[in-house]
């Protein structure tokens, strides 16, 4: 079977991309590993710039429908802030993007689910199940992969690798991968029964040896991180660690976040490295790679989706203004990509360092922190970065001598 392009992975990036070019009449196979949408430690907010992304591909109403959750407002606690100050300077989340109100949670299975069935009706051809055996690149691109034990070939002008980190579009193209060295731990889990918090706050906040970020899903339903030391490999290991995890969100500098310590593990509790990374590049011929397949930024930010998105709008506008006949020029959407990761890879250092580093130093280089950005602003543009998109703040916020003043080096 020929194809005008192949998608290998069922996400959200493969699938919002097959939705989007089959919209614009192009035939496209979406190929998913998977049969089922599990519950993993995966993001589920996605930034106010990343809403906008939605829009501009025609697929915010959809994920509203499917039970899209907007916040409206944000809280930083620290055990050097009093909690009532920190809830009394709650920032709006609606001035980052226009038209929208903050950012917007959506359930990961619930969200890959939505725009995998919006391919299909949509007109994308759509397989689960399969097993890749082979991808082809140069120039005759084509996919061998297993689907109920038969053996099916496809082949069209590009592959698109949207299978996350473990990419093997991205490995056939020969494009190598760099990654940040970790900086600290990091775990996620859904939680039910959280009674009596605001639906549309957000929080983060750290106390002692444990940072937290916590976003309302609606119904009294909420996703939580956490993070911790290196050192420490198996602090939540075990069958009560999503327990112990729970107990660790209780905090005296967040006393609303015992509603969320007295809630009830609602999905498997996964820990992870926190680090940036980058492919040498997100093309090759005959391919191309979106989102974490690309190269993915240190979830400290949360910003998977919204890079995802983007990644999806600008390969998509390249590919609809390529005439049939022609290759595309993948190279604006690298440049782009490059200085976008670049800019948020050094935003989610500072935000690792103000936030996920322990003890009295650290401790006391956030009571600093936060009172020099009280007086001046302008520190805290790398989390404007995060919201309003890392174009929307000066360049020199991303230069070693802003961030040396932000972290106090």
């Amino acid at each position: 079977m020929t194809y005008d392009l192949i998608i290998v992975g069922g996400g959200i990036g493969g699938s919002a991309l097959a939705a989007t070019m089959a919209r614009a009449g192009r035939s496209v196979l979406l190929l998913e590993k998977s049969t089922v949408y599990e519950d993993k430690v995966r993001g589920e907010w996605i930034s106010p710039w990343g809403v906008t992304e939605t829009k501009r591909l025609g697929l915010y109403d959809v994920l509203v429908a499917a039970g899209g959750h907007h916040l409206t407002s944000h809280v930083t606690y620290d055990e050097t802030r009093d909690p009532a100050a920190a809830e009394a300077a709650a920032m709006p989340l609606g001035m980052f993007a226009p038209d929208v109100p903050g950012p917007l949670c959506l359930r990961h299975p619930v969200h890959c689910q939505t725009l995998f069935d919006t391919a299909a009706a949509a007109g994308a051809e759509t397989r689960r199940g399969i097993s890749i055996t082979s991808v082809t690149l140069g120039a005759s691109p084509g996919v061998t992969y297993l689907m109920e034990g038969v053996e099916h070939d496809a082949r069209a002008p590009l592959i698109v690798g949207a299978e996350g980190r473990q990419s093997g579009v991205r490995r056939a193209a020969g494009l190598a991968l760099h990654q940040d060295k970790p900086h600290h731990w990091f775990a996620g889990l859904l939680v039910d029964g959280v009674a009596g918090w605001d639906d549309s706050r957000q929080a983060i906040g750290t106390e002692d040896d444990f940072g937290f970020l916590a976003f309302p899903q609606g119904k009294e339903r909420m996703r939580v991180y956490g993070g911790w030391s290196l050192a420490d490999t198996r602090r939540f290991a075990g069958n009560d660690g999503p327990a112990r995890f729970l107990d660790a969100f209780r905090m005296k500098s967040a006393p609303h976040n015992e509603a969320i310590a007295s809630g009830t593990p609602a999905s498997p509790l996964f820990a992870y490295y926190n680090n940036s990374s980058a492919a040498q590049q997100p093309y090759a011929p005959g391919a191309v790679l979106v989102g974490d397949a690309a190269g993915w930024n240190d979830p400290i930010l949360g910003l998977g989706l919204s890079i995802t998105y983007r990644d999806v709008r600008l390969v998509s506008d390249i590919l609809k203004e390529t005439p049939a006949s022609s290759a595309p020029d993948f190279r604006p959407y690298a440049e782009e990509r490059t200085e976008r990761m670049r800019r948020l890879r050094i935003a989610a250092e500072m935000q690792a360092t103000l936030d996920m580093e322990f003890g009295e130093a650290a401790r006391a280089r956030r009571h600093r922190y936060y009172e020099a950005t009280a007086a001046d602003p302008m520190l805290g543009l790398h989390g404007v970065a995060t919201l309003a998109g890392p174009e929307a703040v000066p360049a020199e916020i991303f230069e070693p001598a802003h961030v040396a003043r932000v972290v106090g080096a």
